[in-house]
């Protein structure tokens, strides 16, 4: 592994183009912009280039723009949601929906603005009938902005 934590190789490097095929999610709430490394079942280290021109900077707040931790929170969720897609060796389809249900041990420790980019790292922690568990951390410049507990369940399309 390079010191930037990504496979030497690059094999396991996803682009936006992939990151689209793992997600649903789409602008604005798509939160991730490039994945530098995943290892299926174990772990993932992905990054969120936070821009001035992100929608909630002119709300949140107007004279200091914060990031909502509460997207924070989402961009590692979505980062797990990777995870979980490549560790089943499957895509998201019609047929089911990849739920965000519970975080534990939330913590905000860091600001983050425009400029900033977030190291995401989250790690598989447990699995067992469709619920997924991870523990997540998200970095700017090596020190941490925020960390949780995620727990997230694949479930069947409702009809």
């Amino acid at each position: 592994m390079s010191s930037d934590g990504a496979s030497p190789e690059g094999l396991s490097r996803m682009d936006i183009h992939q990151i689209l095929e793992y997600l649903p999610h789409r602008y604005p709430i798509l939160l991730v912009d490039r994945v530098l490394d995943v290892v299926p079942g174990e772990r993932i280290r992905a990054l969120k280039n936070v821009s001035v021109n992100e929608p909630y900077f002119p709300g949140h707040y107007p004279h200091h723009p914060v990031m909502p931790g509460v997207l924070i929170v989402e961009a590692m969720a979505q980062t797990a949601a990777i995870l979980a897609f490549k560790t089943m060796g499957n895509k998201p389809d019609d047929k089911s929906v990849y739920y965000f249900v519970g975080i534990d041990n939330a913590r905000f420790k860091k600001p983050v603005g425009p400029g900033d980019q977030l190291v995401i790292d989250v790690t598989l922690a447990a699995t067992k009938r469709g619920i997924w568990k991870f523990s997540a951390v998200a970095k700017v410049d090596g020190q941490v902005a925020s960390e949780a507990d995620l727990i997230c369940a694949v479930r069947p399309t409702p009809q």
